[in-house]
């Protein structure tokens, strides 16, 4: 859905009137942090790149969190130094100008909080948050990597590869030397990131603070989403039953292009820039 100029010029001042005239919630994916280094899912043409662990895999066996911890540990060193873009600094401008409401993200990067944006509903968890699923301590992800680290001194293993949910590729021989983090608290190996995991519910009570938000709000703008996946393209369809106009910026096709009222097929971090410049924020 590649746009002329004037088309993207139009669709602009269309998304720029929603910005300035209503309480707007913005809906953002794994697009907006491309252009911090982390690759999407999926690309322009809708097709997943790399398939992540299953949460009934992680559940079945100590092998299968073995394996995730070990490409977790090692692509966490690179997944840690992303840094937000000029996508997520706009967004934050936006917000702070009074030109854009609450925030839904389905990235679990913590990106937006980095660039100073603030009512940040993580839809699908954080990675800096760690959870036993036995005994249900917590801990952040940086002093669990300090553990891992003590416990693997001798573990060299690097990556240049980085993904969306930190994890990476690693063959079978890296795996099995991996010594595996155990909670503090009740010793089992049953450590997992504070996501949803593909496979794994979102909580009810955290959807039905986003419809609240979504029944709330005067016009949804997403950001960066294919909205492939329902627990973010609900929040669309539930608007497009109420009325509420939803406005669409993404690279290709999505899921809710029918549902939306305005589509710009555009890079997020030039095209959120200019509306910030065009909207004095």
């Amino acid at each position: 859905m590649t746009q002329g100029t004037d088309t993207r010029t139009d669709e602009l001042s269309a998304i720029a009137g929603l910005l300035e005239h209503g309480n707007v919630l913005a809906l953002t994916g794994a697009g907006i942090s491309t252009e911090s280094g982390i690759p999407d899912y999926r690309g322009p043409d809708g097709n997943r790149r790399v398939t992540p662990m299953q949460f009934a895999e992680f559940l079945g066996s100590s092998q299968a969190r073995q394996r995730y911890w070990a490409r977790s540990y090692v692509g966490w060193q690179r997944f840690n130094q992303a840094r937000p873009n000029a996508g997520h600094a706009a967004v934050s401008r936006l917000q702070s100008a009074g030109l854009l409401g609450p925030i839904i993200t389905q990235n679990v990067d913590g990106l937006h909080q980095s660039a100073g944006t603030t009512e940040v509903t993580e839809l699908h968890g954080s990675l800096a948050k760690v959870v036993c699923l036995t005994c249900g301590d917590r801990t952040s992800r940086w002093d669990l990597d300090a553990r891992m680290r003590e416990a693997n001194p001798a573990y060299t293993v690097s990556s240049d590869e980085i993904r969306p949910d930190g994890d990476i590729a690693l063959n079978d021989l890296d795996v099995a030397a991996f010594r595996v983090p155990l909670c503090l608290v009740c010793g089992r190996d049953t450590l997992k990131p504070e996501v949803v995991f593909f496979g794994e519910s979102v909580p009810k009570p955290l959807v039905e603070h986003c419809f609240r938000l979504t029944e709330q709000a005067d016009a949804i703008l997403v950001l960066g989403s294919s909205l492939k996946v329902m627990s973010g393209y609900r929040f669309v369809r539930r608007a497009a039953a109420l009325g509420i106009p939803v406005a669409i910026i993404t690279r290709g096709a999505t899921r809710g292009d029918a549902d939306a009222t305005l589509q710009l097929d555009a890079p997020l971090g030039a095209t959120l820039t200019e509306l910030v410049s065009r909207l004095g924020a």
